[in-house]
């Protein structure tokens, strides 16, 4: 079965656990954000400094691995597309945004890696393909719909919290459907390496004085700890296998686990008493994981 062979269920370890880290990040960001003591930005430009450096310091105990002048370009487009413009547009939404209505339009990133896909790569769009999206697409519809997630956070969803949603779906779909091939030449660490020194150089022109001019000492300790997940787990990790995923899985299938992330906040909201586990929570993970399962075993673009 193609699910256990090594090389697969590494792809799939890897797009779990980088989705996994996401699901948190949402309520990691949503507190950053909302508490108004660095701006986006500067969270921005703060963890790509912080994982760049943890990447490059990596590469200093690995064996030199040399980057064609010709894929420079691509990367900087990877770059801009799968990381500056995806996180910046999440970071500026998160405080705009319910996080039903977020998860709901986020939704749409696996039916638009499936496209751009099919057009990129010329991935095949199979009955079990399609079929395999729309029942995750469902599963993690009915979960939303029947009452996991609480609008409180915020007293309403903005226009344009909706519109930076939208182009966050779009801009990380692009990344996954377009960028497999130059991801699968270099190794995981030399490529992150390299994204993450472009979409420093991307961001200092508007962070640079507020990260260098903040007062650190004065942060609560709480948004420290926030902090360093945000830079560690939620980029330089998660930023670690979304690569590694891309390598051994197709694209669309990488995108299907964005739909744990609904599962995860089921998961917090439970285990901080918010929330109990039923039978309809229970029958929408069900559906969401069938549904990466069917997309699985459908027919991949070298058959």
């Amino acid at each position: 079965m193609q699910l256990f062979k090594s090389k697969t269920l590494i792809g799939h370890l890897a797009a779990f656990v980088a989705y996994l880290i996401f699901g948190l990040n949402i309520v990691i960001c949503k507190d950053l954000t909302t508490s108004n003591l660095i701006s986006p930005i500067a969270l921005f430009c703060l963890r790509s400094i912080g994982a760049g450096a943890l990447f490059w310091i990596i590469s200093l105990f690995l064996p030199h691995e040399k980057v064609d002048r010709k894929d420079f370009p691509k990367i900087f487009m990877a770059s801009l597309l799968g990381f500056f413009l995806t996180q910046m547009t999440f970071l500026l939404a998160i405080s705009q945004i319910t996080p039903m209505d977020c998860s709901i339009i986020n939704s749409i990133t696996p039916i638009n890696t499936m496209i751009i896909a099919a057009i990129a790569l010329k991935e095949p769009i199979t009955l079990k393909k399609a079929g395999g999206v729309l029942l995750s697409f469902c599963g993690v519809i009915y979960l939303i719909v029947s009452g996991v997630y609480s609008s409180s956070a915020v007293a309403q969803t903005s226009v344009a919290g909706v519109v930076l949603i939208i182009l966050n779906s779009l801009c990380f779909s692009l990344y996954l459907g377009i960028f497999k091939p130059v991801i699968a030449k270099y190794s995981v660490v030399t490529f992150m390496k390299w994204i993450f020194l472009f979409s420093t150089l991307m961001a200092l022109p508007f962070a640079g004085k507020e990260v260098v001019t903040a007062d650190y000492a004065s942060l609560p300790t709480n948004f420290v700890w926030e902090l360093a997940f945000l830079i560690i787990c939620a980029t330089f990790v998660a930023y670690f296998l979304i690569p590694l995923g891309q390598k051994n899985i197709r694209p669309t299938l990488v995108s299907m686990y964005s739909y744990v992330q609904p599962i995860v906040a089921i998961v917090i909201s439970i285990y901080v008493g918010m929330d109990t586990l039923s039978f309809t929570k229970v029958l929408a993970a069900v559906t969401v994981f069938a549904g990466v399962l069917l997309v699985n075993y459908s027919k991949s673009a070298s058959k």
